[in-house]
This record gives C-alpha cells, sequence and structure tokens, in this order.
C-alpha cells in the first residue's frame, strides 16, 4: 500500500484523537496545534528514517534529542501526557509504510479506543485529587481525616501528610477523595434549588412580618 494511505490514516486518526477527544473533554486550545505539530513531525522523521541511507544510531539519536525537550509553558497534567505520547505513537505507525497496513491501522484504533475509554468522563467520575493546606497542625490522622471528610462533604480515600507546620499551625496534605453528592447534575438546577430555598425561607418570614401590629399614633 503506498504511502499516501499511511499519512491519511494517520491524519484521521490524529484528527480524531484531537478534534473529538481531547479538546471537547479538556478545553486546552494551546495544546492543538502542540498534538498536530509533533504527530505530523514524528510521521514525516520516521519516513525519512525508513527510506534514508542513515545509521539505526543516528536515528536513535534524533529521537533521543526529541526526548529531552523540556517545555517550558504551563505544566501538563498526566491525562495529557498520555495525549502527547499517544499523538507521537500515531505518528510512528503512520510513518512506517513497510508495516502491514491491517497492524498499523489497527493499532491506530486500538490506540484511540484505550485512550477513548481510560479518559471518558464517566469513568469514576466523582473520584477526586488535589493538595490541601489545612489551618490547623493535625498529629492525629483521624481527626484529620474528619475534618476533611467534612470539608470537602466526601468519602476521604487517600490522604498523605506532605508537610506539618507546627510553629505556623497548618498541614499540607495530598488528599483523594469521592465526593458524595452528583458531579453530573446540572450546575444550573443546583442554582435554581439554592435559590428555590432562599425564596422559600424568605415566604416563611413574610407573613409574621405582615401580621405583626403596627403601633400607630392614636396615643394621645
Amino acid at each position: 500500500m503506498s504511502i499516501a494511505a499511511f499519512i491519511a490514516a494517520d491524519l484521521i486518526a490524529i484528527a480524531t484523537l484531537v478534534f473529538l477527544l481531547y479538546y471537547p473533554r479538556h478545553r486546552r486550545r494551546d495544546m492543538i496545534v502542540a498534538f498536530l505539530s509533533i504527530n505530523v513531525g514524528v510521521m514525516g522523521v520516521t519516513y525519512a528514517m525508513t527510506n534514508a541511507d542513515i545509521s539505526l544510531g543516528f536515528g536513535l539519536g534524533i529521537f533521543a534529542v526529541l526526548s529531552i525537550i523540556r517545555l517550558r509553558s504551563t505544566e501538563m497534567d498526566h491525562a495529557e501526557i498520555a495525549y502527547y505520547f499517544t499523538a507521537i505513537a500515531l505518528g510512528l505507525l503512520g510513518g512506517f509504510p513497510a508495516i502491514t497496513p491491517i497492524i498499523s491501522f489497527t493499532l491506530m484504533a486500538v490506540l484511540l479506543g484505550v485512550i477513548a475509554v481510560g479518559d471518558h468522563p464517566r469513568l469514576f467520575n466523582r473520584t477526586r485529587h488535589q493538595q490541601i493546606v489545612l489551618e490547623h497542625a493535625y498529629t492525629d490522622e483521624d481527626q484529620m481525616r474528619a475534618e476533611l471528610a467534612a470539608i470537602l462533604h466526601a468519602r476521604i480515600d487517600r490522604v498523605n501528610v506532605r508537610k506539618t507546620d507546627l510553629v505556623n499551625d497548618s498541614t499540607v496534605v495530598d488528599v483523594r477523595y469521592t465526593v458524595l453528592s452528583d458531579p453530573r447534575r446540572p450546575l444550573d438546577d443546583r442554582i435554581e434549588g439554592a435559590a428555590g430555598a432562599v425564596s422559600t425561607q424568605a415566604a416563611g418570614f413574610a407573613p409574621a412580618q405582615a401580621s405583626a401590629p403596627i403601633q400607630g399614633g392614636d396615643a394621645r
């Protein structure tokens, strides 16, 4: 099969990865050009290496240079790193026309399927992870977990104490937890529910205010 078919398959795969999977879920526009450029660049370099008379050491050296590049932009989380390496892998598969097309295209589909399932918003959608600074130096872990559960309104799954400052009376913890409320409930519904509760309370106070006797000026 010609290289044009591999290029077309790679472009379809990276477009699916970026525009159908990554951006709708993470909403980082600046990463779109990074994923597209690294994918097409790796595909071009891979195809050039397979067709040029260069040594294996030279090729490994090129990818070693690519691997030590540190991005000076904002930090990527683990999910975005997975997308980044998937874009590289798709480029590698698209740049090897010597591979059987069935194997290459199947591996591309498998990579997209793994990303689609592993980063799906409904997969463990109540699980959270963050670092929290507590305004107290906790030495009792049970007391600290109870305080975190009350603050986060969640079930605390794991707590890792990063720092306990007895001088400034604070504790830095890395906490993994499961929220108890349903995060899929629309925000508008929650706002309307809160507004309804406030209006109900206001209506409850109205009769008492209306029934209060009016102190008149009849007294002479």
